[in-house]
């Protein structure tokens, strides 16, 4: 992020689009992120049906808001279909490391986890999960290869669309500097097939909650919810007022048995 405001200032008559970044000092840098954590909300839901020992396993990679997000909001999609679910996290501090993923996937498998998620890119723990008879969900890519048993569906960051709409803004001029964040609902968080050996009403109820957040029907962080701690965050019915609650989320949401990262 602050490479590509460096360099923006440098060229002003280059546009810089930056990936889930947030700082747009000049009119030629333009930020875009996906709602991810929409579908953490869905393989929550599956998560929650799938496992066996009540406990999911979660391979982190930064302790910033967007991964932040999506482990509070799968923790909240699994819990409300199974009140008896515990979710472990192993924080790898890397996007993309299977050596450390590799470690983090049998780590969580050893504390008794049947069904891993990560926020890491490589497939490792797909490999890991299938080495070892558990679920997993890809990440950012189709992972069916690595764990064509193991794999229940995996989240897809299509940005396709949104670099298409972008150059043309620029081939036609009328490019402007912006900030984007898009889930289910514009195409930008998609999903791979799911796995048919999930019950038939599993998958359903995937595939409605799929189908509810594309047409904003429901969302992910709805009240009541409370803080870690305790103190209240979202009322009855409520979602977050804003978009920085979301954009700042620096908490884990009541029931997340794990020290907070520092």
């Amino acid at each position: 992020m602050n490479s590509t405001v460096k360099v923006a200032k440098r060229y002003p008559d280059v546009k810089f689009e930056h990936a889930t970044g947030y700082k747009r000092p000049t009119d030629n840098i333009s930020t875009y992120s996906a709602r991810f954590y929409e579908g953490r909300h869905v393989i929550g839901k599956i998560a929650g049906r799938m496992t066996e020992t009540n406990i999911f396993g979660y391979i982190a990679s930064f302790p910033i808001p967007e991964v932040i997000r999506g482990i509070n909001s799968a923790f909240l999609a699994a819990k409300s279909v199974n009140s008896n679910i515990e979710i472990k996290i192993v924080w790898v501090y890397s996007w993309y490391d299977p050596g450390r993923e590799a470690d983090a996937a049998s780590a969580l498998i050893a504390q008794g986890a049947d069904v891993l998620m990560q926020h890491t890119d490589s497939t490792a723990p797909m490999t890991v999960a299938e080495e070892k008879g558990v679920y997993a969900f890809g990440q950012a890519s189709d992972m069916r290869a690595w764990g064509p048993n193991a794999q229940l569906t995996g989240i897809i960051d299509d940005w396709g669309p949104y670099y298409l709409e972008r150059v043309q803004a620029v081939k036609d001029g009328t490019w402007t500097s912006t900030d984007t964040f898009a889930g289910v609902q514009q195409g930008m968080v998609k999903f791979t097939p799911m796995n048919n050996s999930m019950p038939l009403e599993v998958r359903e109820e995937a595939s409605k909650a799929i189908n509810d957040l594309s047409m904003g029907k429901i969302h992910p962080f709805t009240g009541p919810i409370n803080k870690q701690d305790g103190s209240p965050w979202l009322a009855e019915g409520e979602t977050p007022p804003n978009y920085p609650d979301l954009l700042a989320m620096d908490f884990y949401i009541e029931g997340i048995d794990a020290k907070y990262p520092n």
